[in-house]
């Protein structure tokens, strides 16, 4: 309790002044809503990064509840962050959902509380728990820009995209009322790396040896039990093929990985901070299919063996299927994923460097590289509408 309060207080101070800023006329304030997971939240980094390039003037202050992730990336990237109480949706009928419209109410109380203090001209959704009460408090108030990165849109969006100014979506055929497609915003980290130039500067980061095949895997911020297990039970099969691995096993996991002599390095680690680097050392990646990692691969031109998670409306499967049919990604369905897998599939693969050198070949073009400008001037397009209107004081609903 003591942490989230000194949270509180720091993400206030660092809103004020960005308030601040704001009514000495310095520049617009873009409020960015996708707190949760980094599946939100790096698309809202992105953005913010790109609305600053544009913008240097701008003030951009972030969304989050407290115990997401966006409590240690968002401040760390140099934004300031208030917390709002989350709006989590229950997926059955439960106790939860009657008193749902209470926590709702004082969430939007909150969350416009944040929007009048910092003086926001427009505000950006991304989904999850945050978006709700920031469409909701916005409505009538503020402009609002919606993206949805996948192309089953989650309830926040569905919700905020029925008064919002602009609907932007990752993917084609995304049913929000008007959607226009700009891909998803990625760091510019991600959109310029030389892989074969940090090649050997991302090997020695992580330890890895210089000139073997190299397999990344990892299964988003919270890891995956599934991967862990069927990579690091082909550990032996891997060292025997000469092939090193860098294995971001999730905080909240333990990897026990056999060491063998004479095998290349089998490298564990909690969290992969340095994605850029991560993708650089690697010469095949075996992951999850969310839509931000399915974008940065296929961005970096890394091949890949997309592992979607079993769970929820199949979205990951769906997000995979564009770099499959392209040739630049093999899928995996998580119950068929073990360590004779890995053997018989991945170990090939990541040795065969003329297949390896087509499927990166292949990921040229998916993407859309300049998604985090595109929606940049978007959000800045709406936000100085605003301003020059001199905002909405009649209030919202």
């Amino acid at each position: 309790m003591t942490e989230e309060r000194s949270g509180d207080a720091t993400a206030s101070r660092e809103a004020a002044g960005s308030a601040a800023g704001h009514a000495r006329g310095s520049g617009p304030t873009v409020v960015v809503a996708g707190g949760g997971t980094a599946g939100h939240i790096e698309p809202a980094l992105a953005l913010a990064d790109a609305v600053k390039r544009l913008r240097p003037d701008a003030n951009v202050v972030a969304l989050g509840t407290p115990r997401g992730l966006e409590n240690q990336l968002i401040p760390a990237r140099g934004y300031g962050l208030e917390l709002v109480p989350p709006v989590p949706l229950p997926r059955k009928p439960t106790m939860e959902l009657l008193r749902l419209p209470l926590k709702v109410r004082d969430s939007v109380k909150r969350t416009r509380q944040v929007l009048d203090r910092v003086g926001a001209d427009v505000v950006v959704g991304f989904g999850g728990y945050v978006a709700l009460p920031a469409y909701l408090a916005a409505r009538g108030r503020i402009p609002i820009v919606v993206h949805e990165a996948n192309k089953h849109p989650g309830l926040a969006n569905k919700v905020g995209a029925r008064f919002a100014a602009r609907v932007a979506v990752g993917v084609r055929g995304t049913p929000l009322p008007g959607a226009e497609v700009v891909g998803i915003p990625l760091r510019r980290t991600i959109t310029t790396l030389d892989r074969a130039g940090l090649r050997a500067r991302a090997r020695q980061h992580f330890g890895l040896d210089p000139d073997v095949p190299v397999l990344l895997v990892f299964g988003g911020s919270q890891g995956a039990r599934s991967l862990n297990t069927a990579v690091s039970g082909a550990a032996r099969e891997l060292a025997d093929a000469g092939v090193g691995v860098l294995h971001a096993h999730g905080p909240k996991n333990t990897l026990a990985v056999r060491e063998f002599d004479g095998g290349p390095a089998y490298v564990p680690v909690p969290y992969l901070e340095r994605m850029d680097l991560a993708y650089a050392a690697a010469d095949l990646v075996l992951c999850r299919s969310g839509a931000m990692t399915v974008a940065e691969v296929s961005a970096v031109g890394l091949p890949a063996v997309f592992v979607p998670l079993p769970h929820g409306n199949g979205e990951q499967e769906l997000n995979a299927r564009p770099a499959v049919e392209a040739g630049a990604a093999l899928l995996v369905e998580d119950e068929r994923l073990s360590p004779a897998k890995v053997s018989e599939l991945v170990v090939p693969l990541v040795t065969d460097a003329e297949r390896l050198g087509k499927m990166s070949a292949a990921a040229v073009g998916l993407g859309h590289r300049e998604a985090d400008e595109v929606l940049a001037r978007m959000v800045l397009e709406q936000a100085g509408s605003h301003a020059n209107a001199g905002g909405n004081e009649a209030g919202g609903p």
